[in-house]
């Protein structure tokens, strides 16, 4: 499932879209980067938030950056596909990266993200404590590969 602000992005399958992808948090931000020609993200430091307020400087020097065409931002739906109280907080996090930053914005089903990032680090022996060791970024990562895979699946 996924939503997509009224911006239109590339529909051309030959061209590179660079895309911003955020695992959204209370807390942390988790933030990766990647582009739709390989359909791969990698995980870049996660940002942290107040009660969800992320440090919008941190924000417009990532998007100087890595100058993206647009952002993918995870909905944390429910197991049963309801919303939740977060789903309202990511989509309102989402639109205030499109009022700022005039790219359009798509959201994507994230469910069990953060706990297939947290299975993947365990399976490669990576230290458990997931408090001092955020899997924001990579569970950013998955949400946008999975975003671009479900580009590719709708344009066959």
């Amino acid at each position: 499932m996924t939503e997509t602000s009224t911006s239109k992005t590339s529909t051309n399958p030959n061209t590179a879209i660079a895309v911003l992808g955020f695992d959204f948090g209370t807390t942390r931000i988790g933030v990766a980067i990647g582009q739709s020609l390989t359909g791969q993200g990698r995980p870049l430091v996660p940002l942290k938030a107040t009660d969800g307020i992320p440090n919008w400087d941190m924000i417009s020097a990532l998007v100087e950056e890595w100058q993206p065409d647009a952002f993918v931002v995870g909905l944390p739906l429910n197991m049963d596909g309801s919303e939740n109280e977060m789903c309202q907080r990511a989509r309102k996090f989402a639109k205030r990266l499109h009022g700022r930053y005039n790219r359009p914005y798509h959201m994507m089903d994230e469910r069990l993200s953060s706990y297939e990032a947290k299975g993947q680090v365990i399976a490669q022996g990576g230290n458990r404590n997931f408090k001092e060791n955020s899997v924001d970024g990579l569970a950013a990562q998955m949400i946008l590969e999975s975003w671009f895979a479900q580009q590719t699946a709708s344009s066959d």
